[in-house]
């Protein structure tokens, strides 16, 4: 179960254990048409017009992350151009590809029994295609085409482009699979087609995989090696969101910070680029500003960042922009040097301190998220407290709180037991939680009476006759709706709030 303090209103923002924006479980099934199954442990069924509804049907059903969200566009685009369109109904499908996420147990649970139950269409439809997709492919391959016999198909994230072959390839009576990784695959040159979102707010993949290798994540097992997309192409993507009506676009990666491209190929360290290489190398930082420069009325948000490579360059460039967004979410994980070691996160709690200290410095009014675990293998009661101090040194405005959950071919796995007992992970994390609850509250607190800018997504959860958008340090403002509508930019008044939510008035109302 994961815990969180933030507030949650048309399709929540969870952050993963160290990644990307994750969906919260128990409702990834909102805003979309539910089918008569077990609703409650579906994801997110995605759809997009289509210009040859005599083709074959696509179900395409994404989970986790925000990463899985993007991909699956991908995979609707590449597809699209093979004839597919896209159904909300199981019933009319041909094919039925379901986007995983492997982060959590619990995550891999639900893709199980959504699997179980699709069994039953097969039966009826014998030429119907099931396929997992993404984080649980190359893992899970053998189990699901031969053990468990619950899909036809099984393709990793770097294999998208080879679908429509074994889509084929199922079509004749084989099993089929792809789960090779890549070095060089961005899919760069495919244009997405936005399944999800409010039409102001999208998300642009900048780069694949992760090198960092913390010990209790598979990110790197699953996605492979990092690899930068060409800025040119970023860029593009980015100009033509806005010329869509899109007002903010989030830069994603694992690690957003390590983005580097010099020509393609393996990642390698900026110093050990030839001089040439070196002369047109594009940073994050120079990302950064090159897309904040499309158009002041665009705001650039970014995730994840990792504490061990955000350099004051990335820093001084947000602060240079007043587009570019003063939040930042800094995954810490623990606030114990001993525990972090075991992380294998590269920093100690007080290098930390030092990149929160320079946000401070750079950006006084930035918002700061985290990603906490508790009870890590091995975590003592000092370590745990450890982490609370370090909560209250920083403050943080929000907080993405997890018990630790044991992942296959981790390090983690191999290296350590997983000894704190689940009475003891489950009071640390309470704990956790009421102290982030309390800051959440005194960091709203604090925009009492400040006009702030926001960005308008659409109607309130709770009344349409109210809005809600977003602050530049994502602070989510509710106030009275008027005549304003999504995408506007709205000068308010906060008068009031919750631990999680400012509640203001237009300042052009009060006039």
């Amino acid at each position: 179960m994961r815990h969180f303090v933030t507030f949650l209103t048309q399709r929540p923002n969870i952050l993963n254990l160290d990644s990307l924006p994750l969906y919260f479980e128990e409702q990834a099934h909102m805003n979309h048409t539910q089918e008569p199954l077990d609703e409650s442990r579906q994801g997110e069924a995605l759809v997009l017009p289509s210009e040859n509804p005599s083709g074959k049907k696509l179900y395409l059903e994404s989970y986790g992350c925000q990463m899985n969200f993007s991909d699956s566009e991908i995979v609707a685009s590449l597809l699209a151009e093979k004839g597919f369109s896209t159904t909300r109904n199981l019933y009319e499908s041909d094919v039925i590809l379901l986007n995983t996420c492997a982060i959590r147990e619990n995550a891999e649970q639900r893709v199980r029994t959504r699997l179980r139950e699709l069994q039953h269409l097969k039966k009826g439809k014998p030429s119907l295609v099931v396929g997992v997709l993404g984080c649980m492919a190359e893992r899970l391959k053998d189990k699901f085409l031969e053990e468990e016999k619950l899909v036809d198909l099984v393709a990793g994230p770097d294999a998208y482009r080879a679908l429509p072959d074994l889509i084929t390839e199922v079509e004749t009576g084989q099993k089929a699979v792809n789960v090779i990784l890549s070095l060089e695959e961005t899919y760069a040159d495919v244009s997405p087609v936005r399944l999800t979102g409010n039409g102001i707010s999208a998300f642009i993949s900048i780069m694949r995989g992760c090198d960092n290798m913390c010990s209790f994540c598979v990110v790197p097992f699953t996605r492979g090696r990092e690899r930068s997309r060409d800025p040119e192409s970023i860029l593009k993507e980015a100009r033509d969101l806005f010329e869509a009506g899109y007002r903010e676009v989030t830069l994603l990666g694992q690690n957003v910070d390590s983005y580097l491209f010099y020509g393609g190929g393996p990642k390698k360290e900026f110093k050990a680029l030839s001089p040439e290489e070196q002369a047109h190398a594009v940073n994050f930082a120079k990302l950064l500003r090159k897309v904040a420069e499309i158009d002041p009325q665009l705001r650039i948000r970014f995730t994840t960042s990792n504490p061990g490579d955000m350099t004051d360059e990335v820093l001084q460039a947000m602060a240079d922009y007043s587009n570019i967004c003063k939040y930042i979410h800094l995954p810490v994980q623990s606030g114990s040097s001993s525990v972090l070691d075991r992380m294998n996160r590269g920093y100690t709690r007080e290098q930390y301190l030092d990149r929160i200290s320079a946000i401070r410095k750079y950006m006084p009014d930035c918002a700061i998220s985290t990603d906490i675990i508790a009870g890590f293998c091995g975590e003592t009661e000092e370590e745990h407290q450890d982490t609370l101090t370090l909560m209250q040194q920083v403050g943080y405005d929000y907080a993405y709180m997890f018990e630790y959950s044991e992942r296959p071919k981790t390090l983690a796995a191999r290296k350590f037991k997983d000894d704190v007992p689940a009475e003891l992970k489950n009071r640390r994390l309470k704990e956790i939680i009421a102290l982030q609850t309390e800051w959440s509250k005194k960091r709203n607190e604090e925009e009492l009476g400040k006009v702030v800018e926001v960005l308008v997504e659409g109607l309130s959860k709770k009344s349409d006759q109210e809005l809600f958008g977003r602050t530049s340090q994502y602070k989510v403002v509710v106030f009275p709706k008027h005549n304003f509508k999504a995408g506007d930019y709205v000068q308010v008044k906060i008068h009031s709030c919750t631990s999680a939510t400012l509640i203001g008035t237009p300042i052009d109302s009060m006039e």
